[in-house]
């Protein structure tokens, strides 16, 4: 398909599926819960921490870490006692248990009290061009303090070779502003052009098929690929096309 057609393609996918309905089978209905800033971050982080595997089941799931946080997850955050986290115990969602959730809880305080907050490191850790470098950072800070090795597997390390498919979400979900009211935009100091797509099974086939990509593993290299081939087809917002993607091939069966 030349360049220009499967632009005009995926961009007429993009408005078909970047719209409100898109917001409440989705894990990105839990931070959309929340109009204070600090609430969406957390509630958007948690969510997209376990978001693989069934998509209504992540939803309810994400639904569920709100309400065993009382529904403040700031406030649960920062003011929570040690006896507190025994009421998370029996969640689980796949291999992501009670006691991840628990150091989450703890190392998200952390970040909050010693590195200014999710928005902070971010920002801080950002180069020209990327937020991976930002995401490696990331995960590095987010496990300073005693934790189980076990744990360490639920937040992604593109130095690893890892696509950090939901760590890039979570981002897409903060920094982007579609003005359809999808994406939260709520981080003002990174530019959406600097963004990676959410690279998981489903993206990483359509995108084969539109050769958009043509590396065969999903890993950082492939990742690179499909985040320069999207910035030659809209070089300021290349992640808007996650939608068109991600409803090519959950709902089109592309």
């Amino acid at each position: 398909m030349p360049e220009n057609e499967l632009k005009d393609f995926l961009d007429s996918k993009v408005l078909q599926y970047n719209t409100l309905d898109f917001i409440e089978p989705d894990p990105i209905s839990v931070p959309h819960r929340y109009t204070l800033k600090e609430d969406i971050e957390i509630a958007g982080f948690l969510a997209s921490t376990i978001a693989w595997g069934n998509r209504k089941m992540i939803t309810k799931n994400g639904h569920r870490m709100m309400d065993l946080l009382g529904n403040s997850p700031y406030d649960f955050v920062m003011e929570h006692r040690e006896d507190q986290l025994q009421q998370l115990e029996g969640f689980v969602h796949r291999t992501f248990n009670a006691t991840d959730f628990a150091y989450f809880i703890k190392a998200l305080k952390h970040i909050y009290t010693v590195h200014g907050g999710l928005e902070r490191v971010f920002t801080t850790y950002q180069t020209e061009d990327s937020l991976q470098p930002a995401i490696e950072h990331f995960h590095e800070l987010f496990f300073e303090i005693p934790h189980q090795l076990r744990t360490r597997k639920h937040v992604a390390n593109p130095a690893k070779g890892s696509v950090a498919k939901r760590i890039n979400m979570c981002l897409r979900w903060f920094v982007r502003n579609d003005n359809n009211g999808v994406d939260l935009g709520i981080w003002k100091d990174i530019n959406p052009s600097k963004l990676s797509c959410p690279l998981d099974v489903h993206s990483g086939n359509v995108a084969r098929k539109l050769g958009l990509l043509t590396r065969k593993q999903n890993d950082g290299k492939a990742l690179l690929e499909l985040d320069s081939s999207l910035r030659i087809l809209d070089k300021n917002d290349p992640v808007k096309y996650d939608f068109a993607l991600f409803g090519l091939g959950i709902f089109e069966g592309f």
